[in-house]
């Protein structure tokens, strides 16, 4: 069966081989909506042949999810791989994905009783969120086959991929039947909506989110950017008890919670300074809020 490779892409020079080197041999076309970059990713990515389609979006909003969305739109398979430019597919990930394109849905049930157990229980707690969901469609027979699946994600922070924490297994949904799936682009952390059950794949998708530290940062603060505009739009307050909450409150707990009881610390020094800059994204943030909220 047939599949397409979606990605929304700015200034991706340096990484922009990953998701293509790691699915030109065996997608049919790898679809990449171009948010104005100034570096050389577009002729980079040109440069692989034919399977190459570039959409120039002419800008690079702050929810990416925009951008993905197009991807998507204009992706002509029905079923689609999401992909970040700087995420690889990992070799037995690509036989898996196209293993699994191969089976009917009974076979696709059975496989799915193999899932390893840690990522069962993952997968668990996400299918009941989207049970939920499901509970408020209008249309609940769209949900009798599968359409949608999660695929483990290994994230590489500092030389190392890291595997506690509460990065692994990082779990996005990346592999979707393209009419059944879209992106709502409320925010930069909701996972694709799906109408159809969703399955999980075994093998990783290989991140290369933070491999030098500067790197980190910018991503980091690009976030607290688009966060300190949610929290404007929603009208945080400004009162004594919301900036104690978010300033002192919210990044401790958040600190101890990766450190301690999602074992960032077994991920030694990297998982430290993961766990102590994820903490102050949310006092960053409601500064940001605050300072621009009183200009």
């Amino acid at each position: 069966m047939k599949i397409s490779i979606a990605l929304a892409v700015f200034n991706e020079e340096e990484n922009i081989h990953y998701p293509i080197e790691s699915t030109i041999d065996w997608a049919d076309e790898i679809v990449i909506v171009d948010g104005g970059s100034t570096d050389n990713t577009t002729s980079k990515a040109k440069s692989y042949g034919k399977k190459i389609k570039i959409i120039n979006a002419g800008k690079n909003p702050r929810n990416f999810h925009i951008n993905k969305q197009l991807a998507l739109d204009n992706c002509k398979n029905a079923w689609v791989l999401q992909l970040d430019a700087d995420e690889q597919v990992s070799k037995d990930l690509a036989k898996e994905i196209q293993y699994i394109l191969t089976l009917n849905q009974k076979q696709i049930e059975q496989y799915q009783k193999g899932i390893p157990q840690k990522q069962k229980r993952l997968f668990i707690r996400h299918q009941k969120k989207i049970f939920k969901r499901m509970q408020t469609q209008n249309n609940p027979d769209q949900y009798k086959e599968y359409a949608g699946f999660f695929i483990p994600r290994l994230n590489f922070f500092l030389g190392k991929f890291m595997r506690y924490g509460g990065l692994y297994p990082d779990a996005p949904i990346r592999l979707i039947k393209r009419t059944r799936a879209y992106f709502p682009c409320k925010d930069v952390h909701e996972m694709i909506e799906v109408k159809g059950k969703i399955g999980w794949l075994r093998n990783p998708l290989l991140h290369y989110d933070s491999p030098t530290f500067s790197r980190y940062i910018n991503r980091n603060k690009r976030y607290i950017i688009f966060l300190a505009q949610q929290y404007k739009k929603k009208n945080l307050p400004k009162d004594a008890k919301t900036s104690l909450q978010y300033l002192i409150f919210k990044p401790v707990v958040n600190f101890f919670q990766i450190l301690i009881r999602h074992k960032g610390i077994l991920d030694g020094w990297r998982g430290v300074i993961w766990a102590f800059f994820s903490s102050l994204v949310y006092p960053r943030a409601y500064l940001r809020h605050l300072i621009e909220s009183s200009k």
